[in-house]
C-alpha cells in the first residue's frame, strides 16, 4: 500500500515536469528512481501534514484538482508597427485556492506580471 502511494506520488510530481519515461538499465538509474519516490512521497506527506495543520483534510488527489485551475495566461496581440505585445499573468486564485496557498505558506499569485513588447520581424533581421 506504502509503495503504491509512493510511486503516485512520484507520477503526481514528474507529471508536471513533463519527465519522459526512463528504462532502468542501470543499477544507477533504479537509484536514482527509487530516491526520486521517495523524495516525492516526503513532499506529499509534508503538504499533506501542513493542510491538516490548517484543518483542510482533503486527500492529495482533491488538492490537485483544486489547484489546477490556477494557471499563467499568455496573450500576444499584434501593433500596427508590426512589433508584437506579450502579456503574461497568472490568474486569480479562487478563495478554496487561497486557503491551501495559505496554509503551504507560499504566496497565491503565481508570478509577476510581465508586459514584453518583441520588435517585428522585419527589424530583427536587420540588426
Amino acid at each position: 500500500m506504502l509503495l503504491t502511494r509512493v510511486e503516485n506520488a512520484f507520477r503526481d510530481i514528474k507529471g508536471p515536469l513533463a519527465a519522459r519515461p526512463v528504462f532502468h538499465q542501470l543499477e544507477r538509474r533504479v537509484e536514482t528512481h527509487i530516491f526520486i519516490c521517495v523524495l516525492a512521497y516526503h513532499l506529499l506527506v509534508t503538504i499533506e501534514k501542513f493542510l491538516e495543520q490548517a484543518g483542510i483534510n482533503h486527500s492529495w488527489k482533491t488538492i490537485r484538482k483544486e489547484l489546477s485551475s490556477h494557471q499563467i495566461v499568455t496573450a500576444s496581440m499584434k501593433a500596427k508597427n508590426g512589433s508584437t505585445l506579450v502579456i503574461r499573468q497568472g490568474t486569480v486564485a479562487n478563495k478554496e485556492q487561497k486557503q491551501i496557498y495559505k496554509a503551504l505558506k507560499i504566496p497565491s499569485e503565481i508570478i509577476k506580471p510581465t508586459r514584453v513588447w518583441c520588435p517585428a520581424e522585419s527589424n530583427l533581421q536587420s540588426a
